[in-house]
């Protein structure tokens, strides 16, 4: 009873923060929070891959450019085109690519599942970047009308203003978040950790793998897809370099690694710290990939289950002091 009392406490005080966090820190660290919050999501649908069915992607930003490009070409081309279909189309984009591919990448796993999704991610980047008349190359696709939030009669809420476009995307992003663990709590969330651990069991206990890993791909490009559409609707352009590049294939790994794969929210504290360090290095200096690096080299060494992992291991030997004495 009191442990539920406290979560509940701790989720009240945590969406209280959110909602004066603009008026607390200003215009500049709001945009900062709402980039977080975009790769944070995008972190946790790569981990659903490496942390949950323990196969690494090094091609995952196709997923996440899909989704922009298809929601920054929708809102270009149709006019007049809403703003939550707009994130509906990301996420169907997302997913649609990840049903096309899934013929091929549910029979492997390990080195060749890695190989197999950079082949991909590469191949999606190169034709991106060679139909300029669609995607706009290098110079991307930019200046679309952001809808606002409509419901006729109602409301409407100006989205190009920053500080509605965060709350916006913020609650967007828990509610993903929410259905995201949601899932990983179902029993088919279990089977997905099962074909990590022991994917021969799993087999022999009558379960289909390869239409298990096909459904666990189809909802990580779909939710990378939706977190590629808040990023198009937030950054108002899209480029080949910006969303289909390998940094953001890397990118997410690095979160999920730094925060702790084997927690839910782990690749989002690793997206928050890597955004701190971002911030803090880009005033000093522009090798932003070193210091990312060094920081992904002490993590490794001094804490190889995260940030996450470190602060369970220390919790767990808080209470073993206390008990003891």
């Amino acid at each position: 009873m009191r442990n539920n009392l406290s979560r509940w406490i701790y989720w009240v005080v945590g969406l209280v923060i959110l909602a004066i966090y603009p008026q607390v820190v200003g215009i500049y660290y709001t945009n900062v929070f709402v980039g977080f919050a975009i790769f944070g999501l995008y972190a946790v649908t790569l981990n659903l891959l490496l942390g949950y069915m323990g196969v690494l992607s090094f091609g995952h930003a196709m997923f996440f450019g899909a989704g922009a490009y298809s929601t920054a070409l929708a809102l270009t081309h149709i006019q007049g085109f809403p703003l939550l279909p707009a994130l509906l189309v990301g996420g169907l984009a997302g997913a649609m690519l990840a049903l096309i591919l899934c013929p091929l990448l549910v029979r492997v796993s390990g080195t060749a599942f890695a190989m197999l999704t950079l082949a991909f991610g590469q191949l999606i980047f190169v034709i991106a970047l060679k139909y300029r008349e669609v995607t706009g190359g290098e110079d991307g696709v930019g200046g679309y009308p952001i809808p606002s939030f409509n419901i006729p009669g109602v409301v409407s809420i100006d989205m190009t203003d920053q500080i509605n476009f965060y709350y916006f995307a913020v609650t967007v992003i828990i509610v993903c978040l929410w259905l995201l663990w949601f899932y990983t709590k179902t029993p088919f969330g279990s089977l997905v950790v099962g074909v990590r651990d022991n994917a021969m069991r799993i087999d022999y206990l009558g379960f289909k793998l390869p239409q298990t890993k096909a459904v666990n791909l189809i909802v990580s490009g779909c939710f990378a897809g939706i977190a590629g559409a808040i990023y198009a609707l937030f950054q108002n352009l899209v480029s080949t370099l910006g969303v289909l590049d390998i940094g953001t294939s890397f990118a997410p790994i690095l979160m999920a690694y730094i925060g702790g794969l084997g927690s839910f929210f782990g690749p989002i504290v690793g997206s928050a710290i890597l955004h701190l360090l971002e911030d803090v290095t880009f005033r000093i200096t522009e090798q932003i990939e070193l210091v990312n690096g060094l920081v992904f080299i002490l993590v490794v060494l001094f804490a190889p289950m995260g940030i996450v992992g470190l602060l369970r291991q220390a919790k767990a030997k808080w209470f073993h002091k206390e008990k003891v004495s």
